[in-house]
């Protein structure tokens, strides 16, 4: 029976230690360190604009719909880019709701970029990523817009690729992925507010 009463004891006794180490030391120390070497990306990668006001973090994608805009990819969170209900589309490949969902969104693409049917449409700017989330597009939906971005600002196409170069993330450790555009930093650049 002593040895029982022992192991329980010593179980507690881990059980607590291992509580205070694991559920506060540990994460204080992992809180301190993205604190002290990485705050931006530690405290959400924020985007104030002149006033300080919040706009919206680098991470996390928006609805823009205007024509002055580029638009983000579709996304399947909620109402769209709702973080509470992060998520796709769940359809598989063979899915006629999602070939029927695609279909009309390269059709209502192509007539908002005013796009011949020859023109191949990005992947990126038909279907949504898989957290519903995504911030990116990809160089080439980036391109395709550019004209009416540009027609509805009544600015040069020249002066909106190169926000678009300017507002382009390369490739992760420059071998991962591939290069894509941040849709909210280059719609702040295209307000001047980036």
């Amino acid at each position: 029976m002593k040895t029982i009463l022992t192991e329980f004891k010593n179980s507690i006794v881990a059980t607590i230690l291992f509580a205070i180490v694991l559920c506060g030391l540990y994460p204080l120390i992992v809180y301190g360190a993205a604190q002290l070497f990485f705050p931006h990306a530690a405290n959400g990668s924020l985007i104030e604009g002149k006033n300080r006001e919040l706009i919206g973090s680098e991470l996390l994608g928006q609805m823009f719909s205007a024509d002055k805009y580029f638009h983000p990819r579709p996304s399947a969170a909620g109402t769209g880019y709702d973080a509470v209900n992060s998520g796709g589309t769940n359809l598989g490949p063979t899915s006629q709701k999602l070939i029927n969902s695609i279909k009309s969104a390269v059709e209502q693409y192509r007539k908002e970029n005013n796009l011949s049917s020859d023109v191949l449409v990005p992947a990126d700017a038909v279907t949504s990523s898989g957290s519903g989330l995504d911030p990116h597009i990809s160089v080439k939906n980036a391109e395709l817009q550019v004209p009416r971005v540009a027609k509805a600002r009544s600015v040069s196409e020249e002066s909106v690729r190169d926000l678009v170069k300017q507002n382009t993330d390369g490739r992760q450790l420059g071998i991962l992925g591939d290069p894509g555009v941040n849709v909210l930093k280059l719609n702040l650049a295209l307000d001047g507010q980036r």
